[in-house]
């Protein structure tokens, strides 16, 4: 066996389905699900290697009267049960020594549940991919209940995904899954429990910590953005416990490599919120200047981008702000006007709302509009674009600052003034100072 433990054969499996899932329809909808309870070390590892929420499945093997050692089945949380029909008529059982076996094992299994999933809520599984991780298959009858537990709450597609698994496992397993995975195959089933045993035993308050940590960890993901005809590169950061997510356009259109949006989304994150930074344009497409100041553009893949945003499983539902700077401003007010997205805040830098003038009166978003003192054209235009709007907006002025706030202190105030803007339009933090 090449795994030294369950994290380290998860990371493994978890890079394996990264590359298998790829860009595929629904990649971002993923639900990783350890069977309890050794496969939830396994599963954590996974989960964190695809950037997914982390759940459990509590199952429970089903012996032989008399013969403990023996499975012929196992059950599952729901009512689940899975039976070795054949096996069970070569041991000359009848349904009342399967259904004697089941009561001991059901209260146990619901003992299980209980102290696995207090204060830790069922994922939501309808509609979406369920990947079901386990440290080994065997008799493969517990693996085959996790999968149908999956099954019967809603997963629309099924991933088998083990450490290791016996030669051909896949084809005795047919129907159980949609797709199945083994890091290794091996000729013995006594070397998957040789394998399980090497890895030691997990035990429930282990569990508990890991979906417990699963659900604070933070997410710092390397995007692509499929938007059919362009794909787009980004970096979204997800705090623990974060309370909105901030999506940045630059007027360069790479906002993803901008120093000054950079050190902005960084002091963002220290308030608890999350950023999006991506490349509104391509390299060739930034070739042509024209692309740079064509709103239209910028404005429609921002809300294409926003909406897969908002589509994530992770995100899908939490308050959302733009942060735009120089023409990248524009376009954020504009998206913000499209009735196809929800936009709770909306902070310009140095912009240049002029160019979004058709729209300004449609933005419903509270907008903060910061100029530097030292930027008169610039600061013309962001009072003529406040006395357009009809949201609640303000004009902030940054003394001494030039164009880019590359004076001392210019870019910390920007931030600090998006931070409490932000902080009091998306998490709902009281005063700001700003009203």
């Amino acid at each position: 066996m090449k795994f030294a433990d369950r994290n380290g054969s998860g990371r493994d499996l978890g890079r394996r389905l990264r590359t298998r899932l790829g860009n595929r329809p629904g990649r971002e909808d993923v639900v990783v699900l350890g069977v309890a309870r050794g496969g939830v070390p396994v599963a954590a590892a996974v989960a964190s290697e695809l950037g997914a929420p982390l759940d459990v499945v509590v199952v429970r093997k089903l012996g032989a009267p008399r013969r403990p050692e023996v499975t012929v089945g196992a059950i599952g949380e729901g009512g689940v049960r899975v039976l070795n029909n054949g096996l069970l008529r070569s041991l000359g059982l009848i349904d009342s020594d399967v259904r004697n076996a089941e009561l001991h094992e059901r209260l146990e299994l619901e003992r299980s549940v209980t102290r696995l999933r207090r204060d830790n809520p069922r994922v939501d599984l309808q509609g979406r991919t369920a990947v079901v991780v386990d440290d080994g298959v065997a008799t493969g009858a517990t693996a085959r209940a996790a999968c149908a537990i999956a099954r019967r709450e809603g997963a629309s597609h099924v991933v088998l995904a083990v450490s290791a698994a016996p030669v051909e496992w896949s084809a005795w397993m047919a129907g159980a899954a949609d797709e199945y995975l083994a890091l290794e195959t091996v000729d013995s089933v006594l070397a998957i429990s040789w394998l399980c045993e090497q890895f030691g035993q997990t035990t429930d308050e282990e569990v508990v910590a890991l979906l417990r940590s699963s659900q604070a960890r933070e997410i710092d993901e390397d995007v692509e953005i499929d938007l059919g005809s362009v794909r787009l590169h980004g970096n979204l950061v997800l705090p623990a416990d974060y309370s909105g997510v901030v999506v940045f356009a630059h007027g360069s259109g790479s906002s993803r490599r901008s120093p000054r949006n950079t050190f902005v989304a960084r002091e963002l994150r220290k308030a608890g919120l999350g950023t999006l930074l991506f490349d509104l344009l391509t390299f060739a497409e930034e070739d042509d200047r024209r692309n740079v100041f064509d709103i239209g553009l910028l404005s429609a893949r921002l809300v294409s981008v926003t909406r897969w945003l908002d589509q994530r499983p992770d995100v899908g539902g939490s308050r959302l702000g733009y942060f735009g700077a120089s023409t990248g401003a524009a376009a954020a007010l504009m998206a913000a006007a499209d009735p196809s997205v929800k936009i709770d805040a909306v902070v310009s830098r140095g912009g240049r709302p002029d160019l979004a003038a058709s729209r300004l009166h449609l933005v419903e978003a509270p907008t903060l509009l910061i100029v530097g003192g030292e930027d008169p054209s610039v600061l013309e235009l962001n009072r003529e674009a406040a006395a357009m709007m009809r949201c609640p907006n303000r004009l902030w002025i940054v003394p001494g600052a030039t164009h880019l706030f590359s004076e001392p202190g210019a870019l910390e105030s920007v931030a600090e003034l998006a931070r409490a803007w932000f902080a009091d339009h998306l998490v709902l933090a009281g005063d700001t100072g700003l009203r």
